[in-house]
């Protein structure tokens, strides 16, 4: 008799311990050498690094650069919600009206990931240029944008390209939810003389809310950590606190902050995913 056969009970264990040891060495242990240099304190003179469990160095990353992280997490709001208002009917056009192309359509819409993400981002420097087609269409025809208007460097375009960037991550999860509703049950509310709009919020909406829930958290989370594109599309006006722990990494070499600010970023994120799960179900977050 093997030895996994008398022991049946490892079985388990064992297809886990690859992925635990992935984990643990690539993810805990630098989370725990990110969490002892957020306890340091750096020397101004020689900016040499001395653990002493500075805690001070949370409450300072809060106060010192709240308006960032408020910053961070409206724009990754705001382009939360702008994704989910642009992908929901362009998803459900291509899960019940695209019919033999829907492979063809969902390529299209994944199709940017192609290109690198630096990339996407500096092209909407030239689709927001003040002398590009967008602001000349707002400017000259539509008159939204005064003669001396621009999109360019303000927050609108840092949200612009959030949302554009981050599109598939919603319309995606989306499309599987809805891809997965049996058209029989949207039949048999309209059998049961239930109006379209009806239809949609009492059978297709509900059905479809694990798309969201997931969509929403796969947008969200990496947006309100996101610095590239208020880099490359605003000013220091704009900024997010990924830029500001970006430049405390690789700019001036202040590992405490950054760390500080790494695990600030990260606890409000996990609460306000815990509060969001909360709120929604967590049926809804493993439906």
């Amino acid at each position: 008799m093997s030895f996994l056969h008398r022991h049946r009970w490892l079985t388990p264990y064992l297809l886990l311990a690859p992925g635990i040891a992935f984990l643990s060495l690539f993810f805990l242990v630098p989370l725990g050498y990110l969490a002892h240099q957020s306890l340091e304190t750096q020397n101004p003179i020689d900016f040499s690094n001395a653990f002493n469990w500075a805690w001070h160095n949370y409450s300072d990353a809060i106060t010192g650069y709240d308006r960032q992280l408020i910053r961070s997490f409206e724009y990754a709001g705001i382009a939360t919600a702008l994704a989910l208002a642009v992908s929901y009917p362009l998803v459900y056009w291509i899960a019940f009206r695209g019919g033999r192309w829907k492979n063809l359509f969902l390529l299209l819409i994944v199709a940017p990931f192609f290109v690198t993400y630096l990339i996407r981002t500096l092209a909407w420097q030239n689709i927001l240029a003040d002398q590009g087609p967008v602001v000349g269409f707002l400017r000259d025809d539509l008159h939204l944008l005064g003669a001396n208007g621009r999109l360019l460097d303000t927050s609108t375009a840092v949200v612009a390209g959030i949302t554009y960037n981050f599109l598939p991550f919603m319309a995606l999860p989306l499309y599987v939810s809805l891809e997965q509703i049996d058209p029989r049950m949207i039949e048999a509310a309209k059998d049961l003389y239930s109006s379209s709009a009806k239809t949609f919020l009492r059978v297709t909406l509900p059905l479809s809310a694990p798309g969201m829930v997931a969509g929403t958290l796969l947008t969200f989370i990496p947006a309100a950590g996101d610095f590239v594109n208020a880099q490359l599309l605003g000013t220091q006006n704009q900024y997010m606190i990924g830029n500001v722990i970006q430049s405390k990494f690789l700019a001036l070499t202040d590992y405490p902050a950054a760390g500080a600010l790494s695990f600030v970023l990260m606890a409000i994120i996990l609460g306000l995913v815990l509060v969001y799960a909360r709120i929604v179900g967590t049926e809804k977050l493993s439906g």
